[in-house]
């Protein structure tokens, strides 16, 4: 490889950025409350509160207080009808969605890609499943969010406990995030994530964690007697290896046994009452929901989201998104590799392919090479890939003919991933490696290139950034650099520890056996073979105690976020994935070797004598957010609600309507939940006189734009995107916000306004 050179101009803008990054870490540590202030998280702790459900406002003044929830004395499982074959089912959905404003958007670490708005609302959608006589049931989350972090779980797990006792415990509760890369950061407590995310968002970290437990509160309430049927089958055009030249380093032999790079299975799990009558379904497939792309700032659930608006819609008719009574959730898998941008890299400046093994083109290197497609732009790409995922999940939902039976088992430990020893064969052993980034992993991947000139594949360090990196987080130990070999350490996270630890030491892994049924919760990414390995390893050791034939599904983005997790030969060319592959080359090796202690314990039924680990930690104190809170501010002459820009008197069938309002932070709807939406798109109904809300914020045919100016004024745009089942008549679009007051040494109070706009008509011709 040629030696890399840098321009003084380039020098000089390295420099700038690094002080910048310097006084920005400053800033943090001042902006931290307090330091070090660490207590061993329990399983107890707060109810949720209600859910979000459509209503109208009040104009009642509410103060800034952050939302908390009171101490709820334990609620008993109410008695269940136990004298059928199958299980108890329950099925819900809430919202929780956060603020869309004033924060970063959590997956691609761009620095600028902040929300400014929604596209579509985030839902946590929960399956509570038990045996016949309730003795044992399990939670399944699959939230619209990049990841689930500790902190979040372990909240989760507090409130459980306090609303349901010892119901649902650590053991048989997962949470799963889709890794959508639009939804909103801000909900970690180690430092590499609150550095990324800006801050600790204590508001969006607050409706998160509400709206999964009262997804988990509504399942729990609709228990009904059902059963569960298993369907499994391949989708096609829907994704592409985007580290080729990583997966090509496993062992011929092992790639011989499978027709693609990517893992083209789909897994479909349906849930129907004793009636036949259809409640919900989980879908798990390997695909990063990362259609659209790193210039989008518009919160949303991206393909996978897409794919379950489009179920929901279809079981709910007549249901505005986000309501009605069926559940389904395309919850994520081994996507660690997998890019849904099925038209590959190509050169943006000269449109020739660059899938090799660097991914860098001869002009612009590494950020002029960027997958796209299969749509004209992201959020085409985001739909087709949305209703490929759909379509087929449909058709195995529709077949579904396997059922699921048998008892319900659930097995977890937390394990500290710096030190676990792996057996390589019978005389030879490792270990893992206290956490660290290399370089690859600031060259970002084709679906979303890094800032600085970096390169994925890159197995050297670089004296220039070596240095940089000594004088600002001081030099990483020799034993680090040499665990993790042959990755080139850029950062040594594993040995940075201020203001908090800047990765997790301690780390789930969970195994839920339904019958022939195994999910396994993995706490991070695994690439396209690191899943299969772990699959038929599993496999294997239910076998070998008696538990055959078992399907096991990977769950992807489990309980606390590791970062990547790649085969031992596709860390030796360290491309992004392998850089990111943060416990060292024999990461997957002890990940193998955890869980199927796991799976034996349920086979050979000792659960009961696995010890459950040391405890993670959970940090009272956090970071606060960079962004301040400032008050709202309406033009002269005007109030918060006004229209700016009226729509055109009539519009036809496939045309944008646009209406412009004074606005307000919407970061403010976050805090006071008055309105559940910033949007409705009504009709007039002349028979009873009334206006029909046929579209809110949860809608893809939606868009609710923010732009923000100075001194506290900001706009808001609603488009709606006029779609070809709309009927013809007289419309409307209301707006929904909160505005932040605050007058001199009093409180903040966070007020509710809506607006409405003119009527339009929409004709068909």
């Amino acid at each position: 490889m040629a030696k890399q050179t840098f321009s003084t101009l380039e020098i000089f803008l390295i420099f700038l950025l690094l002080m910048m990054t310097a006084i920005t870490v400053a800033l943090l540590s001042l902006l931290f409350i307090t330091t070090g202030t660490i207590e061993n998280h329990k399983d107890s702790g707060l109810p949720a509160t209600q859910g979000p459900t459509v209503t109208e406002g009040t104009s009642t003044p509410v103060t800034s207080t952050p939302v908390t929830s009171t101490p709820v004395t334990s609620i008993p499982a109410p008695p269940l009808f136990t004298n059928f074959t199958g299980y108890h089912i329950g099925v819900g959905r809430a919202d929780c969605t956060g603020q869309v404003a004033d924060i970063n958007l959590m997956g691609y670490g761009k620095r600028g890609q902040n929300a400014r708005g929604l596209l579509t609302r985030l839902f946590s959608r929960a399956f509570v499943l038990a045996e016949p006589d309730g003795s044992n049931r399990m939670v399944f989350v699959s939230i619209d969010i990049g990841m689930v972090s500790q902190r979040m779980r372990l909240e989760v797990l507090k409130r459980l406990q306090s609303k349901y006792g010892s119901l649902y415990r650590r053991d048989n509760v997962i949470l799963s995030g889709t890794h959508t890369h639009s939804a909103p950061a801000g909900f970690f407590q180690y430092t590499v994530f609150v550095i990324a995310s800006e801050g600790f968002s204590n508001r969006t970290f607050e409706h998160m964690v509400t709206g999964i437990m009262k997804s988990i509160e509504v399942a729990h309430t609709n228990l009904k007697p059902g059963k569960l049927f298993i369907n499994k089958g391949n989708v096609d055009g829907a994704q592409i290896n985007r580290s080729p030249f990583s997966y090509l380093q496993n062992p011929q032999s092992e790639r011989a046994r499978y027709s693609s790079n990517t893992d083209k299975e789909m897994t479909v799990l349906k849930m129907v009452d004793l009636n036949g009558d259809e409640l919900g379904l989980i879908s798990w497939f390997a695909i990063h929901p990362v259609s659209m792309n790193n210039t989008n700032h518009l919160v949303n659930s991206d393909n996978m989201g897409y794919a379950s608006y489009l179920f929901e819609q279809e079981k709910n008719k007549g249901y505005l998104p986000g309501q009605g009574p069926f559940v389904a959730a395309f919850a994520s898998s081994n996507l660690g590799d997998v890019s849904p941008n099925t038209r590959g890299p190509h050169c943006i400046n000269t449109g020739e392919s660059c899938d090799n093994a660097n991914s860098t083109c001869p002009i612009g290197g590494s950020t002029t090479c960027i997958a796209m497609g299969p749509g004209q732009d992201m959020l085409d790409s985001t739909q087709i890939i949305g209703r490929t995922m759909y379509q087929a999940a449909k058709e195995l939902y529709a077949s579904a003919s396997q059922e699921v039976t048998g008892p319900l088992i659930s097995a977890h430990q937390w394990v500290n991933m710096t030190n676990v020893t792996v057996s390589l064969n019978s005389t030879h052993t490792a270990k893992t490696c206290k956490p660290a980034l290399g370089y690859s992993f600031a060259a970002g991947t084709i679906d979303g290139f890094g800032s600085l000139n970096f390169t994925q594949g890159t197995t050297e360090s670089n004296p220039f950034w070596d240095t940089i990196r000594d004088q600002i987080l001081g030099k990483p130990s020799e034993e680090i650099k040499e665990c993790q070999k042959p990755k080139p350490v850029l950062i040594h996270t594993g040995e940075l520890s201020k203001p908090h630890p800047w990765h997790p030491d301690i780390v789930d892994v969970q195994i839920i056996t339904l019958g022939s049924l195994a999910i396994t919760a993995i706490p991070g990414e695994f690439t396209t073979m690191s899943g299969r390995r772990l699959r038929e390893a599993v496999k294997a050791e239910f076998a070998a105690y008696g538990m055959q034939n078992m399907t096991v599904v990977i769950s992807g983005l489990c309980n606390v976020y590791t970062h990547y997790i790649t085969t031992y030969e596709e860390y030796q060319v360290q491309r992004y994935e392998a850089a990111s592959t943060i416990y060292g080359p024999h990461t997957l090796s002890a990940y193998i070797q955890l869980f199927r202690v796991l799976a034996k314990a349920i086979a050979t039924d000792t659960v009961a004598n696995l010890s459950s680990g040391p405890e993670p930690p959970f940090f009272k104190e956090l970071i606060i957010p960079l962004i301040p809170n400032i008050v709202d501010r309406p033009p002269i002459g005007k109030n918060f609600g006004d229209v700016l820009q009226p729509p055109n008197p009539k519009y036809r069938v496939g045309e944008v309507v646009e209406v412009t309002f004074v606005g307000a932070n919407p970061k403010n709807s976050a805090e006071n939940r008055t309105h559940q939406t910033f949007l409705t798109v009504e009709k007039y109904e002349s028979i009873s006189t009334t206006w029909h809300i046929v579209h809110n914020d949860a809608s893809w045919e939606t868009r609710f734009n923010w732009h923000k100016g100075l001194l506290g004024r900001s706009n808001a745009t609603i488009e709606w995107h006029i779609p070809d089942t709309a009927q013809p008549g007289i419309y409307r679009i209301r707006y929904f916000g909160h505005n932040r007051k605050q007058d001199f040494l009093k409180p903040a109070l966070i007020l509710p306004f809506e607006s409405t706009s003119t009527t339009f008509e929409v004709v068909t011709t």
